[in-house]
């Protein structure tokens, strides 16, 4: 985001903050900040502030952000939950100058080497309970993601980790879970190497993960993912019974159900191309 922000010249100066002093020099070296400085400063100097740290991390970071700001700044996040960090502020005396935000888009890879430009073109930003921040904080958030070529979804923050939950979250265990089988039933790692093909790097892409990231978002969003990871179960539990019973006729129901996926997944990519070409013209012509 801060690639971006400074390439297309809405952010004139980016500071970071950053726990960890390599990644604060890398951040520095790669050019996706122009200074380093404590938080205090770091807020003080700044117009904005995005916190991009774990969702955990978020929910204490806020309102100690909250504390320092005036009523001429701004400060959003852009993680994967927003029920906690919403409730952490809810009776905060500068909580409408928070606007609550998850693009959706992200990598498996962490650090400041993970950073690439351009990124969130055509992806969808979610923002949440927008009714409940000052409305110039929100065009303020809503004119960062339309210059990063983004579409908006508006919707309350329960609903939104609902849906995350979807088709997010439990990609997540997902990927983490046929790993760890793989791994265990596998021990050879030379042959894993050399006959793991494209589809299954891409299913266990996400397996390279941060868990610094994902076990907070499990958490904050536990109840979510539970009821999403129970139907999940309850699926593979019919792909089971089919093999075992040698029913292959309803196992080619499941998976012709299942092709129906691809065309829901064709009809968004569509969406989303529209979209973002209708914001890289929004780009050009200024609005």
């Amino acid at each position: 985001m801060a690639l971006s922000l400074k390439r297309n010249g809405l952010a004139g100066y980016v500071v970071a903050v950053d726990a960890n002093p390599r990644h604060a020099e890398r951040a520095l070296a790669l050019g996706l900040a122009d200074e380093v400085l404590p938080l205090s400063e770091a807020v003080a100097k700044s117009d904005v502030i995005i916190l991009s740290v774990p969702v955990n991390a978020a929910e204490k970071l806020l309102p100690e952000v909250l504390d320092m700001i005036g009523v001429h700044q701004m400060v959003m996040d852009v993680g994967s939950t927003k029920t906690g960090i919403i409730n952490a502020v809810s009776n905060h005396p500068f909580r409408k100058r928070f606007v609550p935000t998850h693009p959706m888009w992200g990598t498996e890879f962490s650090g400041p080497d993970a950073a690439t430009i351009h990124s969130f073109q055509g992806k969808a930003v979610v923002i949440t309970n927008k009714d409940d921040a000052d409305e110039d904080a929100v065009k303020l958030a809503e004119e960062i993601y339309k210059s990063l070529g983004m579409h908006f979804v508006y919707m309350s923050a329960d609903a939104h980790d609902l849906h995350a939950a979807y088709v997010s979250h439990i990609s997540h265990i997902t990927s983490f879970a046929l790993a760890n089988t793989v791994l265990e039933k596998e021990k050879e790692e030379d042959t894993i190497f050399q006959l793991a093909s494209g589809g299954f790097e891409s299913t266990v892409r996400l397996a390279k993960s941060n868990a610094d990231m994902w076990v907070p978002i499990f958490m904050q969003n536990r109840e979510n993912v539970l009821d999403v990871l129970n139907e999940h179960i309850s699926q593979l539990r019919k792909f089971k019974s089919c093999l075992e019973k040698e029913n292959y006729a309803y196992l080619r129901e499941l998976i012709e159900k299942a092709n129906e996926i691809g065309r829901v997944l064709v009809e968004n990519q569509n969406m989303r191309l529209n979209l973002g070409a209708e914001a890289k013209e929004n780009q050009g012509n200024g609005g």
